[in-house]
């Protein structure tokens, strides 16, 4: 089993002509990812990368049965392209697009308040589940086939903590980058919540980084609910406050949102928190021998 993604996924790609939407349209099917389709609003009846193109993605639902939606649409139509996905049924969106406005991202994400859509992102390098299906931006390479699960709000440390793990002798179940902006999908809770189900998942790496409070309330949800190891980081150490940092979402607002906060917060939770990324798959491993042995 694998979590959102895997061989039988069903992926279309909008903004699937462009330049983005096509060289990595190009790595995922190089990966072996089930494209079946693209969408570039007027060129419906083409062919792109020997793949249909479909004017909507209410057309390309009806004639594929695509099921899950990766978008590499600009900045300004980005939040429409999400509403279009989650009102042609598509079950799960990948939204990999940086810069939306706010303003345009709370009114999609209460679009999709009533819909039987999750949404993944946006400004995120997406969902991978090894060997089976890469949705997103990750470098393939770097992921190898394991059961540990990887939740994550950066891109760079998503494939750093994927390496580490790999090079611990374990290997990914899969991997979410769920992005970095002030308003996202699917939340650090909800993909543990993911993962605690997935009974492929033995472990669960958790990097989180400063600004908002998503790291806290998937803590506090660890400690009453969880029933795995969770091995956890926090970017941003030595940020100063009111500056925002790499992401949108990385600012810090108030005494909580620091790194020292929340690592804090996880350690009283039950969660095993590292210092380093570097330290992230012996760790882990660690974690994993001491639970197996007991």
């Amino acid at each position: 089993m694998s979590v959102l993604v895997n061989k039988k996924s069903k992926i279309v790609v909008q903004g699937f002509t462009g330049k983005e939407g096509t060289f990595h349209a190009t790595q995922m099917i190089e990966y072996g990812t089930n494209v079946v389709a693209g969408v570039t609003p007027g060129k419906g009846g083409e062919k792109h990368l020997d793949k249909p193109v479909f004017n909507t993605v209410a057309d390309a639902r009806k004639a594929t049965g695509c099921n899950v939606s990766i978008i590499f649409v600009p900045p300004a139509f980005a939040a429409d392209a999400i509403m279009e996905a989650a009102d042609a049924g598509v079950e799960l969106i990948v939204c990999i697009t940086e810069g939306i406005p706010v303003q345009d991202m709370v009114k999609a994400k209460s679009y999709l308040s009533d819909k039987k859509t999750r949404l993944i992102g946006p400004n995120c390098p997406g969902v991978i589940t090894p060997n089976e299906a890469k949705v997103g931006i990750m470098p393939g390479f770097v992921f190898k086939a394991g059961r540990v699960g990887i939740v994550s709000k950066s891109g760079t440390l998503t494939y750093e903590a994927a390496d580490q793990v790999v090079k611990a002798g374990l290997g990914v179940s899969t991997a979410i980058g769920i992005g970095g902006d002030p308003i996202i999908g699917t939340t650090t809770k909800e993909a543990i919540e993911l993962f605690m189900k997935d009974p492929d998942t033995d472990g669960i790496v958790m990097i989180g980084e400063i600004g908002g409070s998503l790291e806290a309330e998937a803590a506090r949800w660890i400690k009453a609910n969880g029933t795995k190891p969770v091995v956890g980081f926090i970017a941003g150490q030595t940020a100063p406050a009111g500056r925002r940092m790499g992401h949108a979402g990385a600012i810090i607002g108030g005494k909580d949102d620091t790194a020292a906060a929340k690592m804090a917060i996880m350690r009283e939770c039950g969660i095993t928190v590292v210092e380093s990324p570097a330290a992230i798959g012996e760790t882990m491993a660690k974690v994993l021998g001491a639970k197996v042995q007991r």
